[in-house]
């Protein structure tokens, strides 16, 4: 696991920007994107980049549940917002949290994963280790699922939505094992409130207790880490 410390979350968003355009002059066809404020800064520089992504391939970790594409908190809309009406991709994929049946949106979104193996996966990491919405105590050996958000998560989302109430309580989510699988995998942190998850992943047991902390087992694991959040580091 490489750790890379940067300034600020503006600096951390120009250095995952460089690792990717570096992977892409490369050959990278196919990114994993999340969403959230961390990633925020990356897509500000994709945006204003000269880089053209109509030939590539865009998958997404996860959407909860019951919200529609054109809702302003579904994961639909904040890709939509934030990169792809800038940067459009040949295609992108983000779980459908409208589905009928929801367990064969994950077998289906399973299969988008094995037809376009990704070649960088972008994460984040809640506060209690968790990397796309896979909670303590998830199996290191699940792929897409639906996905039970924890009261912690709730509450850290809260603030995206009017109030707690319209926090949407499940969510449809790739899992560690299918997470694992990308070639390479860049984790973005910022701010004192991740600096014990950090420690956590970077430090600490490999544990399904701490998600985040398989990603000590990927080979080719990236961690961009701000002062406050590599403090305990």
């Amino acid at each position: 696991m490489q750790i890379i410390k940067v300034k600020d979350k503006s600096a951390g968003g120009k250095k995952a920007f460089a690792l990717i355009r570096a992977d892409i002059d490369q050959g990278a066809k196919v990114l994993g994107l999340a969403t959230g404020s961390t990633p925020g800064p990356l897509y500000s520089e994709m945006r204003a980049s000269r880089l053209d992504f109509s030939g590539m391939t865009s998958i997404n970790l996860d959407e909860y549940i019951g919200l529609p594409p054109e809702n302003p908190e579904s994961y639909h809309y904040f890709m939509q917002k934030n990169l792809f009406d800038a940067k459009p991709f040949r295609e992108s994929f983000v779980p459908d949290g409208m589905a009928n049946d929801l367990a064969a949106e994950c077998r289906r979104y399973d299969q988008v994963i094995k037809d376009h193996p990704i070649d960088v996966q972008i994460l984040g990491i809640g506060e209690n280790g968790h990397i796309g919405f896979n909670e303590p105590g998830t199996s290191f050996k699940t792929h897409t699922h639906r996905v039970q958000l924890t009261e912690s998560t709730i509450q850290a989302n809260r603030r995206f939505f009017a109030s707690v109430a319209d926090v949407p309580t499940e969510a449809i989510s790739m899992g560690i094992a299918s997470i694992m699988q990308s070639k390479k995998i860049i984790l973005m942190a910022y701010g004192e409130k991740k600096a014990k998850a950090i420690q956590a992943m970077v430090a600490g047991p490999v544990s399904e207790e701490v998600p985040a902390s398989v990603l000590q087992r990927h080979p080719q694991a990236i961690v961009i880490v701000d002062e406050a959040a590599a403090a305990m580091i």
